[in-house]
Formats: structure tokens, C-alpha cells, sequence
């Protein structure tokens, strides 16, 4: 038999057999997937096969099919080990606010990194535009600038005031969808907004620490009544990257990549050689200086040791 994993929750996989029927399955043995040292081997969106145990009613995966892609950060407290989030994603959405909570531009573009590395296709979302704020409208519209110049789609939103969710829609219409962002964003809301029927909980924004509280536990998947599937994430504190050579970080910014090849240098790191055309892109403004900074705090990020990076 086979099927989707559509939520995981360590010991236990909720699996949509092909038919539409769904089982509760098990894990067989220590199931290990060859090159990853994850802490959950199986995620929402893997293809598995299993079979029926004795009594008819859960199953035992057996089998994970080949992932196209996913995406992936640095286990919380446990620096060797990485987190799948989710994989077989045709759509990331990353949802942004700069005000309660702030998303900050490096949580961003370590996101952003990420997906490019797995080629998975990235729209960043701004939501609570509904926030009357000119200070905050003027940091969205330079953002908003910046992305956009690089070649990623960004839109505009309100899940409270329910402004541009039709365009979200036919986005996702037909994909599977990831939804990730720090807590209290606005991601369930937003689901909600998109897909009534799936009543998702909605959290609070602590007064304390002007952060979102966790309401969404385990990554699950929900099915669209429009078409497709869209994966719910448990909002992320931090996205630590993992599975990266250092060498080719610069692949994963389009920007810099692009122009690196005017470089004098082939090696060229773009943080401190002569004559690096990155450099002077950003001196000139092609590059912004915002991306640029935060590509060179991921490359000297202590964190991010060479073993890490030989991973793969």
C-alpha cells in the first residue's frame, strides 16, 4: 500500500492512502534515510509505502519514496543533528511581519537560502498590512523593493481584514503548499482565511515578550477544497542552517551568484578579496547592503562548523 504523510508526530504518522482513506502508521525499526542524520525521518508530504499489521487498523512503513526536495534547518539544542520540516514541496510561503511579532531580514534570508539550495520556490508573504503604521508601510515598500528586484514574489495581506487572500489562493491552487514563519505571524489565521473549513487554532502574542505563542505543535498537512494541500508549520524561533559547504553559500543569494562570475578571483568568498565585483555591486547599490551583511553573518556564523557542512 502506499500513500502521503500528511502529519507527523515522532511516534505516530497520520498516512492518506491513494483510495482517500486514512490509517495511523508506525515507523519500522530505526528507519534511516542514507546521507541525513535527522531527528524525524519521516515528515508531512513524503510518499511512503507500508503495510496492514494484524489488526487491520495501522499500518508499518516500510518504504520512503525518493523526496524531490525539502526543507530543512538545525535541530533545536542538538547543533549536529538537522530538523526536516516538511518535503515534496511545489510552494514555500514565509510569512512576514515587521511588527508584532518583527521578522527580522537575516531569519529571512537563512529561510530563503535554504529553499534556493533545494529548489524550492519561495513567495514571501507581509501580512497584518492592516497595521496603520507610515514607518512600517515605508520598511515593507523597501523590502518589498529589494526581493522583488531579486526575482522573489512578495504580496501584500491581511488575514483580519481578509485583503489579497484570493491571490494566495490561486497560487497554491493545485501545489503543495509549506506555510512557515516565527510564531504569532499569523500563519493559522491565515489558513483559516484561506480554507474556512479547517477551524485551525490561533494563537496570542505574549505582551510580555511581543513573540506568538506555539499553537501548531507538528508540521500537518490539510487538503484544499480548491485543489491542493497546504502544509501547516510550527512556528520557528530560529532557522539555523545546516547541510551547506561554505564554499558555495554565494550560490544561494541570485544576486550575488550572478554577478560573481565578474569576479577576478574564482574562489573569491566576496568578503574581503581585491577586485570582487560583489563588493562593489554593493557599493554601488546594485547589491543591497542589508542582503549583503547577512550573507556575510552566515558565512562567519561560528555555529555553522566545516563538519556541517560536509554533511552531504
Amino acid at each position: 500500500m502506499e500513500g502521503i504523510v500528511i502529519k507527523s508526530t515522532g511516534s505516530f504518522y497520520t498516512v492518506k492512502q491513494d483510495d482517500g482513506a486514512i490509517i495511523q502508521c508506525k515507523l519500522k525499526g530505526k528507519f534511516k534515510i542514507e546521507g541525513l542524520k535527522a531527528t524525524n525521518p519521516v515528515v508531512a508530504g513524503d510518499r511512503v509505502g507500508f503495510k496492514y499489521l494484524d489488526d487491520k487498523t495501522t499500518g508499518l512503513i516500510n518504504k520512503i519514496q525518493k523526496r524531490k526536495n525539502y526543507i530543512i534547518r538545525k535541530a533545536t539544542n542538538l547543533s549536529k543533528l538537522t530538523h526536516i520540516v516538511a518535503a515534496n514541496i511545489d510552494n514555500a510561503f514565509l510569512i512576514v511581519t515587521l511588527a508584532e511579532p518583527r521578522t527580522s531580514t537575516g531569519f529571512i534570508d537563512r529561510f530563503l537560502v535554504t529553499a534556493e539550495a533545494y529548489s524550492i520556490p519561495t513567495h514571501i508573504v507581509f501580512n497584518k498590512i492592516d497595521i496603520n503604521d507610515k514607518e512600517l508601510k515605508n520598511r515593507r515598500n523597501e523590502l518589498i523593493e529589494i526581493y522583488t528586484k531579486i526575482g522573489y514574489k512578495c504580496y501584500e495581506v491581511s488575514a483580519l481584514k481578509e485583503i489579497n487572500i484570493d491571490i494566495l489562493k490561486e497560487k497554491m491552487k493545485d501545489k503543495i503548499n509549506l506555510f512557515a514563519g516565527h510564531s504569532g505571524v499569523g500563519k493559522s489565521e491565515l489558513i483559516n482565511k484561506i480554507e474556512p473549513g479547517l477551524s485551525i487554532q490561533i494563537g496570542e502574542i505574549s505582551k510580555v515578550h511581543n513573540k506568538g505563542k506555539h499553537t501548531t505543535t507538528f508540521a500537518e498537512m490539510h487538503e484544499l477544497s480548491f485543489g491542493g494541500y497546504i502544509i501547516d508549520t510550527p512556528g520557528i524561533k530560529e532557522f539555523g542552517l545546516i547541510d551547506f559547504y561554505k564554499e558555495e553559500l554565494f550560490h544561494y543569494f541570485p544576486e550575488i551568484f550572478r554577478i560573481s562570475s565578474e569576479c577576478q578571483f574564482h574562489n573569491c568568498t566576496h568578503e574581503h578579496e581585491p577586485n570582487c565585483a560583489v563588493i562593489r555591486a554593493v557599493e554601488e547599490g546594485i547589491i543591497s547592503e542589508t542582503r549583503y551583511k547577512n550573507y556575510i553573518n552566515i558565512l562567519t556564523d561560528s555555529d555553522m562548523d566545516i563538519n556541517e557542512w560536509e554533511l552531504r
